[in-house]
């Protein structure tokens, strides 16, 4: 029987293989960190590769996601869908094996990580999952969720800021099924750590209320079990497990030095490494005696029968609660929502009154979340502000996980790198509000949500110069076209309670992406519409209003602009004018229809077009043209009264009025007093 130290050499062998290959890639880590990989995959981590996704796996993370061929060189060994050949692949285009792990690339890779930080908050969300989920659906003598959620970090993990946010949060909730282990080799890209990273973790997470082991060494497995099972024993607190590791260990000339972090040993050192690991096999060639001690194959097929077994009894005694479990870690819908969103959406029609747009998402959650008990909400500190809490808001607290409702505090960032690894475990739909502004805070964790395709929904409210007093450092001016520059995000600005229950619709229903929901503070009118205009809405820009008979112009609008561009309209028609006026929540979604429908919306055929939005303009060119205008805001706001701000950077219907006057009218000098 090979031992731990030969079984982890292949990882090693395999990884410093990969990357000699590519002539690119970190074997650094997967040198220093093998031994411990070994020990927690073959002892300790319940899977199946076989059955990857089956639902009371254990979860692990490689959040120091550079080294990523560690985890594909383990998943090739335990029997994973990842041959030699993908192996050989590794950071080649369209591979399996991509230069840092990608969720949905190959089985056993639960997050994209790489982004340091992101990958250990992703894990705090599993663990959440696992608890909460828990709470819902374990019963007595049943605990059909049950399982670990694992992270290896390294250095620059706990160098980035959410670190603090997410891992401070874990302890307050007592995760006590959330494993990490510390890569403590005092090494980053610039050296020795030293210089820019002397903080005492030990204490640091301490203080958190973590359970601490310290001082392991990394290559002792004796060592490595005890301090596993220590951790695993620990119910109420999550453990972090500090690894005394040499970066490149087995590399004789560089172990130790921050020259192999981020770079292919070359070909002599290769051969060095191979024999001083004692490894006398060829590149990408493993004895059959390795395989078979790490094939994990049988043991996970035994894992997931026994499972089965005990939620077949689960059925037996809890049918509905069997049912209603299957149908949330599937993702899919109540068989009810698709005619009750609709009536919803259609209520919301004939309401006439003002309102602003956060207070009529969160009467769609008021109407929408009774029937979709997998809503996971949350707030960054703002839940009064945000109102993304509703009656049936129950917190989730370190003593009671049964609720669906998280206090993240003021961490945004977090939250968002939270709520994805909730949406990453299954059996949620995460949301979770801050003000707009304060996208920036997360913006990476919603990148990421939108390159894993998970359905996170961002709710995100204070749009604009709207929210007044606040002043500039709130007023959002540059972050909705930022957001709309991220692939696959989708981002919603409704202009009434209409256009926010079908966003809120198309949010929840769209399982493969994000979206951001950009919401006001202040009330907003509601717009007339018949049936078609209402069906029409979910098609990201529409016709709101048109003119009758050929139009000369069409105002585009969105969100609080909106009904600036009414109000515009009607006195451009008293003026002769024919306008049509064009509502867009969501310029994303309007762009992936087909091409008859965006001609028929927008067509060529009347160049003459302004857009209005509170915002940089710079993305509405590609709908205004050459010969049209866009109303927007190109500085940093005031601080004033919401109405005063509109008015002085041009958001009136005079303003409107006469930009439009001067489109229609190329050259011509318009004096717009003499209009009114």
């Amino acid at each position: 029987m090979p031992t731990v130290r030969e079984l982890a050499n292949a990882v090693r062998i395999l990884a410093i293989d990969a990357i000699q290959k590519a002539n690119s890639g970190h074997p650094g880590m997967p040198l220093g960190m093998a031994d411990i990989a070994t020990v927690l995959w073959r002892d300790f981590l319940k899977h199946d590769p076989m059955n990857p996704k089956w639902p009371d796996r254990d979860r692990f993370i490689l959040s120091n996601g550079h080294g990523s061929m560690l985890q594909y060189a383990i998943l090739h060994l335990t029997g994973y869908d990842l041959t030699i050949s993908d192996i050989k692949q590794f950071r080649q285009l369209h591979s399996k094996t991509p230069g840092h792990p990608e969720y949905g690339c190959v089985h056993g890779v639960e997050a994209t990580t790489g982004p340091l930080g992101q990958g250990l908050a992703n894990a705090v969300g599993m663990a959440l999952s696992e608890k909460i989920l828990a709470a819902q659906f374990n019963r007595p003598e049943f605990n059909i969720v049950d399982h670990y959620t694992y992270a290896f970090v390294g250095d620059g993990c706990l160098m980035e800021g959410i670190s603090h946010e997410v891992c401070s949060l874990a302890g307050t909730h007592k995760l006590g099924k959330l494993v990490i282990f510390w890569d403590d080799n005092g090494i980053s890209i610039d050296g020795h750590t030293e210089g820019w990273f002397t903080d005492d973790v030990a204490m640091r997470f301490d203080a958190y209320n973590w359970h601490v082991v310290k001082n392991v060494d990394a290559y002792d497995a004796a060592a490595l079990k005890k301090a596993i099972t220590e951790a695993r024993n620990v119910k109420d607190k999550p453990s972090i497990i500090c690894c005394k590791t040499i970066i490149g260990f087995g590399a004789p000339n560089v172990c130790g030095l921050h020259d192999c972090h981020g770079s292919p040993l070359g070909p002599t050192e290769v051969a060095a490494t191979r024999k001083k690991l004692n490894w006398p096999y060829p590149p990408f060639v493993i004895p059959e005696d390795i395989y078979a001690a790490w094939d994990a194959r049988p043991a996970g097929k035994k894992h997931t029968a026994t499972w089965q077994q005990l939620f077949n009894r689960y059925k037996e005694k809890h049918p509905q609660l069997a049912l209603e479990f299957s149908r949330r870690i599937a993702g899919n819908l109540p068989v009810e929502w698709e005619q009750h969103s609709n009536a919803y959406v259609e209520k919301t029609s004939t309401q006439n009154a003002s309102i602003a747009t956060r207070k009529a998402s969160q009467d769609c959650l008021e109407n929408y979340a009774p029937l979709l008990p997998e809503l996971c909400g949350g707030s960054a500190d703002l839940t009064s502000s945000n109102l993304t809490n509703w009656s049936g808001s129950v917190d989730i607290t370190k003593n009671d996980s049964t609720g669906n409702y998280l206090r993240y505090g003021v961490r945004e960032f977090g939250m968002f790198a939270i709520m994805n690894g909730i949406a990453l475990h299954g059996g949620f739909i995460p949301y979770g509000g801050t003000f707009l502004v304060f996208s920036d805070y997360g913006r990476n964790a919603i990148r990421l949500a939108a390159m894993m395709q998970k359905r996170s929904i961002f709710v995100l409210s204070h749009d604009s110069i709207g929210l007044g007093e606040d002043g500039p450092t709130h007023q959002p001016i540059e972050q909705l076209a930022s957001l709309r520059l991220i692939p696959g995000l989708r981002v919603w600005r409704p202009c009434d309670a209409a256009e926010t229950a079908v966003a809120w619709k198309c949010a929840i229903e769209q399982r493969n992406a994000p979206t951001c929901l950009i919401l006001t503070r202040q009330k907003l009118p509601a717009q007339q519409r018949n049936l078609h205009t209402l069906a029409e809405i979910k098609r990201g820009g529409y016709i709101l209003k048109d003119s009758d008979g050929h139009p000369d112009c069409i105002l585009i609008a969105t969100g609080s602009e909106v009904d600036l561009a009414m109000k515009a309209m009607d006195k451009l028609r008293e003026l002769g004018r024919k306008v049509r006026v064009v509502s867009m929540p969501s310029v994303d979604e309007f762009a992936k229809q087909d091409e008859t429908y965006r001609e028929y919306v927008l067509p060529k055929s009347i160049p003459f077009r302004v857009a209005i939005e509170a915002g940089v303009p710079d993305t509405w060119y590609k709908y205004v043209g050459n010969h049209g205008q866009v109303i927007g805001i190109q500085h940093f706001g005031e601080s004033a009264p919401e109405q005063e701000l509109f008015k002085t950077m041009g958001f009136t219907v005079e303003h409107v009025v006469k930009v439009v006057m001067e489109v229609t009218h190329p050259g011509v000098n318009i004096n717009v007093h003499k209009l009114y």
